[in-house]
């Protein structure tokens, strides 16, 4: 009996998982609440022991990318890309470059500091989904990056659209300061439409630029986290994520099908963001400290407050 019941209540916490899981896979749950889910779930011993959650991960993290391609315009990214060209590389060659060295100053481990360093450099969770398994990240080093680049997108928010007003800024600089300053495409999107039509337009055709900045950024940090091992590990994904925005330009007369498969792929990075979620415990949490905060706020205040000097004594 009492191994009937132990069997029963194995099966039962299986199909809590499972079922907020597939829920993960509606547009009910958004990324920020997919994670929290999951931090609640292993903090209340709901999630299966037998499940390989890093391993699982790692494999949708890549097919997640991969979808997100289709939903690059190449020619919309490579025009924003050669007007805002010096804007964009010096914020992310010298985002990476500081990240690098607070790493060091502040004694955090390589791996979580790069991740935190390259989604601020480039595009967020999305930037931190695809350089985490080119490294090889662990799922605390992950969901760690993640936690600190959600936090600072809730407040980027808030307190952009206030700047923004405050300056009198135009509409077309705001956009480029939300493109250039705000982590996660969502966030930018939600605050540059806050301020203005115009605004949203610069943000999202400027984001799109940057992002393609996520596959040299992949292959060097496969470079430079390579070990040991004489041999690099490729990660074919980028590859395969460079092969659809190609398809998405060569091929437009299936752009509803690309679209379709966008919106299923960002979908399934909640739902990798739920997984990555269950896997991080208060255990790791106070292992890690506030350090990956510090250094992402300290990286985000860099960036924003560069980019706004730049744009309010340059670019208007």
């Amino acid at each position: 009996m009492r191994d009937l019941l132990i069997y029963y209540k194995w099966k039962k916490r299986d199909f809590i998982f499972i079922a907020l899981a597939l829920l993960c896979l509606t547009p009910i749950i958004s990324s920020p609440v997919a994670l929290v889910l999951g931090f609640a779930l292993v903090s209340l011993g709901l999630v299966p022991e037998s499940l390989d959650i890093n391993q699982l991960t790692k494999k949708m993290l890549s097919y997640s990318i991969i979808g997100l391609g289709f939903g690059i315009d190449l020619e919309q990214a490579v025009a924003a890309s050669r007007e805002g060209i010096g804007l964009i590389l010096v914020s992310i060659v010298s985002t990476l470059a500081l990240g690098w060295i607070l790493t060091s100053v502040l004694r955090i481990d390589r791996k979580t500091g790069h991740l935190i360093a390259s989604g601020t450099a480039i595009c967020g969770g999305s930037a931190i989904a695809a350089i985490a398994p080119a490294i090889n990240a662990k799922g605390e080093q992950t969901s760690l990056a993640l936690a600190v680049v959600f936090i600072l997108n809730s407040v980027a928010l808030f307190v952009f659209p206030l700047v923004g007003h405050l300056l009198n800024m135009s509409q077309h600089a705001f956009g480029v300061w939300c493109a250039i300053a705000i982590h996660d495409t969502s966030s930018v999107v939600g605050a540059a439409s806050a301020y203005g039509n115009e605004a949203l337009l610069t943000a999202t055709t400027l984001k799109l630029a940057r992002a393609l900045w996520i596959v040299p950024v992949a292959f060097i940090s496969a470079l430079l986290f390579k070990g040991e091992s004489k041999k690099v590990s490729i990660p074919f994904f980028i590859l395969f994520y460079c092969l659809a925005i190609l398809i998405t330009h060569l091929l437009p007369a299936f752009s509803s099908l690309y679209q379709g498969i966008f919106s299923a792929s960002k979908q399934m990075l909640v739902l990798c963001l739920f997984l990555i979620g269950s896997g991080i415990t208060f255990h790791k949490i106070k292992e890690a400290g506030i350090k990956p905060l510090l250094l992402g706020l300290l990286l985000w205040l860099m960036v924003a407050s560069g980019s706004l000097a730049y744009i309010e004594l340059l670019l208007v």
